[in-house]
């Protein structure tokens, strides 16, 4: 899974199966893993809390989505070298 950024003990990822989904992060502490957070990213810069599979807290979440938000551009373009052009769809 390719790793995009790391926040203290939390690692941001994309899931390599889910070409066709809108873009999106999975965040797991430590290491890439099964049933994690996601964070959908919207058409305005910012993101949606999909799902808290990594059972993060409200605190680290806020956190993390402003970390998400802050390098929304980044983590777009490292959608398309990862899943090309055409796949890059918002959320919203």
């Amino acid at each position: 899974m390719p790793k995009i950024l790391t926040f203290g003990q939390y690692v941001l990822f994309f899931w390599i199966a889910e070409n066709g989904e809108p873009v999106h992060v999975h965040v797991a502490v430590r290491r890439p893993s099964e049933g994690s957070t996601k964070f959908w990213l919207t058409r305005d810069g910012g993101c949606i809390l999909a799902s808290n599979g990594s059972e993060i807290s409200e605190k680290d979440l806020r956190d993390i989505a402003k970390l998400i938000t802050f390098n929304h551009g980044y983590i777009c373009n490292r959608w398309r070298e990862v899943f090309g052009e055409a796949d890059v769809t918002f959320y919203r």
